[in-house]
């Protein structure tokens, strides 16, 4: 429990960050921030029973940059919905595959990167997909940085962030 997700505002209500309960908790006793939401554990000292938080807004404003996605591997999974773009199959095993590949001037960004099975990338070949005879479901495109987006694992487990997190 003392690891749980807590969702972190900024002082306009702004999800800026997800902490662990701990770091929450010494914001919090520090001043620092103020409890929106309470999670259902509760944290024991020997002295102190404090319920853990869900949701807590900052007392300061913090001014900093939108965040931007990190082009990996689990991102564009993430993007792709961990399905393959040329069959259409979803699945796990999944490998990163370059639309027009890398030798014949492809690049390694959102717009080139695609997720494949390995029987198709096997069948691509290294090869635009028009000269291997595939076709692509959908265009690859860079995915929107908005907080849903950004919070991706942990906002479906949490209902109570849905508030604060869909406006944004």
């Amino acid at each position: 429990m003392i690891n749980s997700p807590v969702l972190v505002l900024n002082q306009n209500y702004e999800p800026l960050n997800v902490c662990r309960a701990r770091r929450a908790v010494v914001m919090l006793w520090g001043g620092k921030a103020e409890v929106l939401e309470n999670n259902s554990d509760v944290i024991h000292s020997p002295t102190v029973a404090i319920r853990v938080p869900s949701v807590i807004r900052l007392a300061n404003f913090i001014k900093r940059p939108r965040m931007q996605r990190r082009l990996s591997r689990r991102e564009i999974f993430i993007r792709d919905n961990y399905t393959c773009q040329y069959c259409g199959h979803e699945t796990r095993e999944l490998t990163i595959d370059h639309v027009v590949p890398r030798f014949l001037g492809g690049g390694h960004a959102w717009d080139n990167l695609v997720s494949a099975c390995k029987s198709c990338n096997q069948r691509k070949a290294g090869r635009p997909p028009e000269k291997s005879g595939m076709k692509l479901r959908c265009k690859p495109v860079a995915p929107p940085s908005g907080p849903r987006y950004l919070m991706y694992q942990c906002h479906e487990a949490h209902p109570e962030w849905q508030k604060y997190i869909e406006n944004w």
